[in-house]
C-alpha cells in the first residue's frame, strides 16, 4: 500500500493559477489534489517544502544532447541515457528527450534499441527520444558533421516506426531539402513529432511541410532560413503558422534577448514557443572540453564551439534558462514556467499527463527558492535530487 504524502509551505503554482496555504496530495506517482493546508489529515505523511518554497510543474526539455559527462552519440546505451536523466534532474528536468545529433545508421539504430530499453525500464525522466537529423541540409549543418547528412530511406522511415508503441515519445528534426511531403506524413500519421530544423527552407515550403504533418521548429532562429522582408523563411513560418510550435535556446547567445523577446510577443497559436536547453555533457560537470564524431568541443565562457567558433550546443540547464527568461527578458514568472513544462507538453502531445499539477497527472514537480534556485525536484512522486 502505498503512502499518500502531502507536500506543504510552498507557493503552489499549478500551470494555470498560484495557492498559497495549500498542500499538494500526491500517491501512487500520482497528483490527487491540491487542498488548503489547514485540511489536511494527520494520517497523511507531511513534507516540509520550507518557507519562501515555489512549487512547481517539472520542466520538460525536448531537446537534450547530453549531461553528467555524458554524450548520447558517445554512449547511444541505457546506462548512458540514465546517467544523461539523472544529470538533468538536478536542474529540475523531470521528463527529456535525449537527443541523438546527425550519426551513423549503426549508432542511430543503437540509440533507438536503447531508447524503447530505456522505456521498458521506466527510467526516471526519460519520455522518449528525439533523432535531430541526419536528414538535415548541408547548408544549414551548424555542428552537424556533413559527410553524415543524407536523404531519408524507407530503412530510417521502417526504424521510426518500430518505435511506435515502444515510448512515450519521438521526435525527429528533418529538413525538406532531404526529406519528402509524403514522408512526412507517414510519420506524422503514425504518431511521431515531425520538427523542421537545419534547413534553408523558405515560408512557403515551410508552411507545405506544416500542412503535410511537422509539428515543431527545431531551435528557433538557430541553423534555419531566417525571417526577411520579402521571405520570411522558417523563422517566418514558425511564429505565423498557428499549427508550429518552436523551440527557443534561453542562453542569450544563441539568440539575442531582443530576438528572443520579439518572437514570443510574435507567435501566432495555437502552436507555442517553449525552452529547450540543447545541452551537452558538460552539464554538471566541470569539462572543459569533449568530442562530438571524432571532432572536439571547446567549453570557454558558456559557449560550447568547434575549432572555427561554431555553436555545437548549449551549456545551459533549465532552471538556468527560466531564470533568463524571466529576468533578462523581464517575463512574467507564469508565462516562463508554462514556458518550461505545459508548452513542451502540449508540443510532444503529453499534455493529457504532464506539465501541470492537476488531478491524475504524474506527480513531477520542482521546488524552487524565490530567486529560482533549486530545491529539490521530483518525478513519479519520488525525490530524485535535494539541494
Amino acid at each position: 500500500m502505498t503512502m499518500r504524502k502531502a507536500i506543504v509551505g510552498a507557493q503552489i503554482f499549478d500551470g494555470t493559477f498560484w495557492h498559497d496555504d495549500a498542500a499538494l496530495l500526491i500517491e501512487a506517482g500520482k497528483i490527487i489534489s491540491i487542498e488548503p493546508a489547514s485540511g489536511v489529515p494527520d494520517s497523511i505523511e507531511i513534507v516540509e517544502a520550507g518557507n519562501g518554497s515555489l512549487l512547481v510543474p517539472g520542466f520538460i526539455d525536448l531537446q537534450v544532447n547530453g549531461g553528467g559527462g555524458v554524450l548520447l552519440n558517445e554512449e547511444p546505451t541505457v546506462e548512458g541515457i540514465t546517467q544523461i536523466c539523472a544529470a538533468h534532474a538536478k536542474f529540475g528536468t523531470t521528463a527529456l528527450l535525449p537527443t541523438l545529433i546527425t550519426d551513423t545508421p549503426e549508432i542511430t539504430a543503437a540509440t533507438v534499441e536503447a531508447g524503447k530499453r530505456a522505456a521498458e525500464a521506466h527510467v526516471p525522466g526519460f519520455l522518449g527520444l528525439h533523432l535531430e537529423g541526419p536528414h538535415l541540409s548541408v547548408a544549414r549543418k551548424g555542428a552537424h558533421d556533413p559527410k553524415l547528412i543524407r536523404p531519408m530511406e524507407e530503412s530510417d522511415i521502417e526504424l521510426i516506426l518500430s518505435c511506435r508503441g515502444r515510448m512515450d515519445v519521438l521526435l525527429t528534426t528533418i529538413a525538406p531539402e532531404n526529406v519528402t511531403p509524403e514522408q512526412v506524413s507517414r510519420l506524422a500519421e503514425a504518431g511521431f513529432i515531425v520538427s523542421l530544423g537545419h534547413t534553408e527552407a523558405s515560408y512557403a515550403t515551410a508552411a507545405t511541410y506544416a500542412a503535410a504533418g511537422a509539428r515543431t521548429a527545431t531551435h528557433l532562429f538557430n541553423a534555419m532560413s531566417q525571417l526577411g522582408n520579402r521571405e520570411p523563411g522558417l523563422v517566418g513560418a514558425a511564429l505565423d503558422l498557428g499549427s508550429l510550435y518552436a523551440g527557443l535556446i534561453s542562453d542569450g547567445i544563441h539568440v539575442h534577448p531582443a530576438a528572443m523577446a520579439a518572437a514570443i510577443r510574435a507567435k501566432q497559436g495555437p502552436g507555442k514557443i517553449f525552452i529547450v536547453t540543447d545541452a551537452m555533457s558538460p552539464i554538471g560537470t566541470d569539462m572543459t572540453s569533449f568530442t562530438l564524431n571524432g571532432r572536439e568541443i571547446l567549453r570557454r565562457d558558456g559557449r560550447l564551439t568547434l575549432a572555427d567558433g561554431t555553436l555545437a550546443g548549449a551549456d545551459i540547464d533549465m532552471v538556468a534558462s527560466v531564470r533568463f527568461a524571466h529576468e533578462r527578458l523581464g517575463l512574467p514568472l507564469d508565462d516562463v514556467l508554462r514556458m518550461a513544462s505545459a508548452h513542451p507538453a502540449e508540443a510532444a502531445r503529453v499534455d493529457d499527463r504532464k506539465g501541470a499539477l492537476k488531478a491524475g497527472f504524474d506527480a513531477d514537480f520542482v521546488l524552487l527558492t524565490t530567486d529560482l534556485q533549486m530545491k529539490s525536484t521530483w518525478i513519479g512522486g519520488n525525490r530524485v535530487f535535494q539541494a
